[in-house]
């Protein structure tokens, strides 16, 4: 498929998560996914092991249920002090923004199962059993494909949101999808094409402020 006239700094600037605007109504072909994940797969991973797997939900049934998991969460996760619309709540400059971010996910976990593609990255782990120690080495092995495809699914039309709610109740949807033992799942993309054009750079903090040379 012919992707958007974006430059790299273009592409990595303004894929953002989008939440209000996916189209819930507008199907997404798979081979369109499919275009994605060969992208996705681009990646690096530790030791060269590739050792990622892609699920990707279509049927409505099956997202119902993943989406019934993932609202479960986000009930206890809205009513937490680390909800997106609590932090920041005493920052003026920062607490308009927080609210519609707060918002803007409360609408996803409404609409979930209307989204058309759910996809969930996974990663072989030996014996399924997450290490105690650092983990850094280990997801650092999926979520750069993860992103990877979010940026390839953007450069093509479509919009996607970064999630991990639903793996409160990881073992119940493993066990819903069949998942194997040693398969743990690192996040939900849902993916659909978006509404309006309108991607821009999002405010940040200034990085005067949070870099750091040669120690802290």
């Amino acid at each position: 498929m012919t992707t958007l006239p974006l430059t790299p700094d273009e592409l990595l600037t303004t894929t953002r998560a989008v939440r209000r605007r996916l189209d819930l109504d507008r199907p997404v072909p798979m081979e369109l996914i499919r275009e994605c994940l060969e992208i996705a797969i681009q990646a690096p991973s530790g030791s060269n092991a590739q050792g990622w797997q892609w699920v990707v939900l279509t049927d409505p049934q099956i997202k119902t249920k993943v989406a019934e998991y993932y609202r479960q969460a986000w009930d206890l996760y809205s009513g937490s002090r680390a909800s997106a619309d609590k932090l920041y709540a005493d920052d003026p400059e920062r607490a308009a923004v927080q609210r519609r971010v707060g918002a803007s996910a409360a609408y996803l976990a409404e609409v979930m199962e209307r989204v058309p593609v759910l996809l969930i990255p996974c990663l072989r782990v030996p014996g399924g059993e997450l290490p105690k120690g650092n983990q850094a080495g280990l997801w650092g092995s999926l979520l750069p494909a993860v992103w990877n495809y979010m940026l390839a699914a953007r450069a093509r039309g479509l919009g996607t949101a970064w999630t991990s709610l639903h793996l409160q109740y990881e073992r119940e949807v493993a066990e819903l999808l069949g998942l194997p033992e040693d398969v743990r799942q690192g996040a939900l993309v849902p993916t659909a094409y978006y509404t309006g054009d309108t991607f821009r750079p999002a405010p940040r903090q200034p990085l005067d402020g949070i870099l750091h040379v040669n120690g802290w």
